[in-house]
């Protein structure tokens, strides 16, 4: 696992933990671990800009973004090159899954103003491993959406910064962010690379006082 530091309640999970969307009895053993109840909340992730707000655990229905003010509720996004984020408040969490179309939708800024709305301000972010722009090819179509993000692949070809994108959308906020590329990662579940349909989780929570 990767735990970001300076987070209340964060981490960024490998495959070597499997695939907790489906595999209860897994994510029961990585919540006692983690010392957090093994009644997360998660979603239908549809590639969008929608943001929704957990009030109890099991699936909230489609969207990429989930917001918690409950103690004690882990939230739930799942990514295999896509790029999980997580936002903290003194009081409240996020975790945003951003994928290129969410990216270019606007989930990051869509869950901050959500967070804002509810009156928390986002202190610190954590961007964790997602497929980076060593590796990340992509055509023209997608490359206009990210301007001053491209970037060239270690093969020559187009490819854009994704993680580096939505760094550039988190003015004021204190910013961690992994180094790894899942395509280069043994340890991280990849689409690109392997067209899996395994994923990693990346979980946040409150703490109880």
């Amino acid at each position: 696992m990767i735990r970001p530091p300076g987070f209340a309640g964060a981490v960024f999970g490998t495959a070597e933990w499997g695939d907790l969307r489906a595999d209860h009895e897994a994510r029961s053993a990585v919540s006692a671990e983690l010392g957090i109840s093994p009644h997360w909340a998660y979603l239908d992730q549809v590639h969008s800009a929608s943001v929704l707000i957990a009030s109890h655990s099991g699936n909230l229905g489609e969207g990429d973004a989930l917001v918690v003010t409950t103690p004690d509720l882990p939230i739930m996004v799942a990514t295999a090159d896509c790029v999980p984020v997580v936002l903290e408040a003194a009081k409240a969490s996020a975790v945003v899954h951003a994928g290129w179309k969410g990216a270019a939708a606007g989930i990051l800024p869509a869950a901050l103003r959500t967070m804002s709305e509810l009156g928390h301000r986002t202190i610190r972010a954590a961007i964790g491993p997602a497929i980076g722009p060593c590796c990340y090819e992509v055509g023209e179509e997608v490359a206009i959406r990210f301007p001053g993000n491209e970037a060239t692949t270690t093969w020559g070809k187009r490819s854009v910064d994704i993680p580096g994108f939505l760094a550039s959308q988190l003015a004021g906020v204190d910013i961690w962010r992994s180094a790894e590329c899942t395509f280069c990662s043994e340890r991280l579940n990849s689409w690109r690379r392997d067209q899996t349909k395994e994923r990693q989780v990346t979980v946040a929570w409150l703490p109880i006082s």
